[in-house]
């Protein structure tokens, strides 16, 4: 394993645990979750510069506008998505660095995962190869259509902010299944959206701050 995974200093396996005890003073009770965030490197996911700070309980600018979620943030979308229970195929809307993504692909047997802005895409394609990561799909496109050929999904997880979610991405979850996503404009929150045979049911959760979910596709 080369110095850039295993790390020394601040990227080092003692730094990662010290942010493991972090989250579980900070509410997350899902070991399952806790042991997988304990075992990745989340620090080659930032730029080197970044390096000292990726296990603080912080976001952090990932270029093209867009951050790497906060530790906290991470393990409770992570813990509300698995609700303890067996997920085999998810749809991640927003790649983006792919630390979550990452997460996703130690907690499900499939992970779908959609990301509009090429060249971002293109760099966390090759950190997921170099993590030998290999039940995860990527694919350039609008995260707001969802990915229906490959649906439907056990749980949706949608890593910028909307006011609202399509139907057609709802459409796509199971019965049974439940999505996690950010929503609000001023004031964001965490929400789960659950599909059961009548329906949704949508709880809101805590205060948050996510970057907005655009439409489209950035190319280059």
């Amino acid at each position: 394993m080369s110095v850039r995974h295993s790390g020394i200093g601040m990227t080092s396996q003692r730094t990662r645990m010290r942010m493991i005890e972090r989250l579980r003073k900070q509410g997350i009770v899902d070991e399952v979750v806790l042991s997988v965030m304990g075992s990745i490197p989340r620090h080659i996911f930032i730029e080197e510069a970044l390096a000292s700070r990726a296990y603080d309980d912080i976001s952090l600018p990932i270029n093209f506008g867009q951050t790497i979620s906060s530790p906290w943030i991470v393990a409770r979308m992570s813990e509300l998505l698995r609700a303890d229970s067996h997920l085999d195929k998810v749809l991640e809307v927003g790649t983006g660095c792919g630390y979550q993504t990452a997460v996703l692909a130690r907690l499900v047997r499939e992970v779908f995962s959609l990301e509009r802005i090429g060249p971002l895409l293109t760099r966390t394609r090759m950190r997921l190869q170099e993590l030998q990561v290999r039940n995860v799909y990527l694919k350039h496109a609008d995260g707001l259509h969802g990915l229906a050929e490959a649906g439907p999904f056990d749980g949706i997880i949608m890593t910028a902010v909307t006011t609202h979610i399509p139907s057609s991405l709802l459409e796509q979850l199971i019965v049974g299944g439940r999505m996690v996503f950010p929503k609000g404009s001023q004031k964001q929150h965490l929400c789960v959206i659950e599909r059961n045979s009548q329906g949704y049911i949508e709880t809101i959760l805590e205060e948050v701050n996510f970057v907005p979910i655009l439409s489209g596709v950035v190319r280059r």
